[in-house]
């Protein structure tokens, strides 16, 4: 089974947290208790034996956690320093102030400070969940320390645990506010640990490589908001597969064995026909790859269509694959009066200017199909790269192809960017470089200006797929899926379910075959997508090491019997 789960905004949980609340199932102190209880817990499963611990407490109620954890580490028999703000916290981070100061002192939260005593381990509760604005001033310093801004990175990102998430990261985008690892160290966790649902920061962008080992800890809220009245609609909740954490096993939305087995007294063609679109002569290994993917995840037929003249190329395995040329729109038009074809994919290998000439005719049948590679790069060079597209049609770019096709959607995603190389400072004189100063200066303000939530990568993906009316699969260790009605998921290739062997040429060939294969069969194309999305990455984890994009439609049938097929 193919796991998901909800993954929140901030401002998603703090309404499941009123709810709870107002509900009566719970009290704020409650939580927070609850909270704190739950990392201590996983504090002392990671470290059994007692020993020194640091926490750093902010002044909202990811500090009250804080208060929360230091309390019940001293009761286990650990040695706690708390380290606090002088300010009034809200209420309930208050009464869990005043509970510490019961017990010990709060020494001031800043770097001078917090370097004066070395610990066995760290608890970072300085912003989490609620942060908006980027992090200034002493705590600026105190996290870019932990960060390694005095060259102990690799110290403490062993042995520092953060509730929610690393100070200065932003849980609604996975970025760093007011900047990013270039501009500002940020502190990377031994062990994150949040409650009831993962954030949206946790799986995006830098989240992973910052959060570390994620626990998601019950608290609960999960299954009473399941009943009447949930404080969350279904359609409103993003969800997220990969991860061990992503998996739960009252999931409605999980794909099963018998969503993928083929039908015991069905033909080839129950299972559909994919067409996949081959490019001239000495273009054809992309497709092929696609065609092999198609044929593997189980369509019923596979048809290649390279020109007439590069046909030859494709005789060679593997057998299975139908061979049929097609040289003009025409062709493509005549092909496609054949209902039996289901699905089909242009885009791999095939060159832009085929892509080009063959696309009015594809969309215009308004067939399933998967828009991949050269395709994307056609579609934007038209004078209205979205004429046309529909609900059927999966758009499949990197950033660099969604850039091409969305260029303000991804500009607002980049955020404020470096006007140049900062080596290149020490490089020029005189007006030059006054000029290069006035650049920075105004980089900088940029980013000190920025609040949150930061616009997201699925903010991007969600808003590219209701303008264009279709879906859109933006590639990546955090791969987002969105259709045109807004309902979005996110495959984490990341955390125990990370592939970093899909870096190599070839494998978004493969992806895309895998969806056009699914689509073939009668998925739509949503459920293709987000479906061939943990395939895919399934395959890569499979094989592991060494992996090129050949390899991976070889691994699906190891998958599948994963799966129990």
């Amino acid at each position: 089974m193919f796991g998901s789960r909800e993954i929140l905004t901030s401002a998603q949980i703090r309404a499941v947290e009123r709810w709870a609340m107002d509900s009566g199932i719970a009290s704020g102190l409650e939580l927070m208790e609850r909270a704190g209880a739950a990392v201590a817990g996983e504090i002392r499963l990671r470290w059994p034996k007692p020993a020194r611990a640091c926490v750093m407490c902010g002044p909202g109620n990811n500090g009250g956690d804080g208060y929360v954890v230091a309390r019940l580490l001293n009761e286990a028999g650990w040695q706690v320093r708390v380290l606090g703000m002088d300010n009034t916290p809200p209420p309930d981070a208050a009464v869990m102030k005043r509970r510490w100061l019961e017990i010990g002192p709060v020494e001031a939260l800043n770097e001078g400070v917090l370097r004066r005593k070395s610990a066995d381990v760290y608890v970072d509760a300085i912003s989490g969940t609620g942060l908006t604005r980027p992090l200034e001033g002493e705590l600026l310093e105190t996290v870019g320390y932990l960060g390694g801004s005095g060259g102990d990175w690799g110290f403490f990102s062993k042995r520092l645990v953060a509730i929610d998430g690393p100070s200065g990261l932003c849980l609604d985008s996975g970025r760093m506010l007011g900047g990013s690892a270039d501009t500002l160290f940020s502190p990377r966790a031994a062990l994150t640990v949040t409650f009831d649902s993962p954030r949206v920061g946790h799986v995006l962008a830098q989240g992973p490589e910052l959060c570390g080992e994620l626990v998601v800890a019950d608290i609960g809220l999960n299954w009473p908001r399941m009943g009447r009245n949930p404080p969350l609609h279904p359609g409103q909740v993003t969800r997220v597969s990969g991860p061990s954490f992503a998996r739960e096993s009252h999931d409605l939305f999980a794909i099963r064995p018998e969503d993928l087995a083929k039908l015991s007294d069905g033909h080839k063609f129950s299972h559909g026909h994919a067409l996949v679109v081959a490019g001239g002569a000495g273009q054809g290994g992309a497709a092929r790859l696609s065609a092999r993917a198609a044929l593997r995840v189980g369509a019923g037929l596979v048809t290649i269509a390279p020109p007439q003249d590069a046909l030859i190329e494709h005789a060679l395995p593997p057998d299975a694959l139908m061979r049929r040329a097609v040289d003009t729109a025409d062709d493509l038009a005549r092909r496609l009066e054949d209902r039996r074809i289901t699905a089909v994919l242009l885009g791999p290998g095939c060159g832009v200017e085929r892509a080009k000439a063959l696309l009015p005719a594809l969309l215009e049948t308004r067939r399933p199909c998967v828009l991949d590679a050269d395709a994307l790069t056609a579609l934007s060079q038209r004078k209205a790269p979205l004429e046309g597209l529909h609900s059927h049609l999966v758009l499949t770019p990197h950033m660099g192809e969604f850039a091409r096709i969305f260029p303000d959607i991804a500009a607002k995603l980049a955020g404020p960017q470096p006007p140049f190389d900062q080596h290149t400072l020490g490089q020029v004189k005189g007006e030059e470089m006054a000029r290069m100063l006035a650049q920075d200066a105004e980089y900088r303000a940029a980013l000190a200006a920025e609040r949150g939530p930061l616009y997201s990568k699925l903010d991007a993906v969600r808003d590219a797929a209701r303008r264009a009316g279709c879906v859109i699969l933006l590639k990546g260790p955090d791969t987002v899926i969105a259709d045109a009605n807004g309902t979005v998921h996110v495959h984490a290739a990341s955390y125990d379910a990370a592939a970093p062997w899909l870096a190599t040429a070839g494998s978004g060939d493969v992806l895309a075959g895998i969806i056009a294969g699914l689509m073939a069969r009668g998925w739509p194309a949503f459920r293709a997508a987000t479906l061939g999305a943990a395939l895919h990455a399934a395959a890569a984890r499979s094989f592991g090491p060494g992996l090129i994009a050949d390899d991976l439609p070889d691994q699906l049938p190891a998958v599948f019997r994963g799966l129990g097929l």
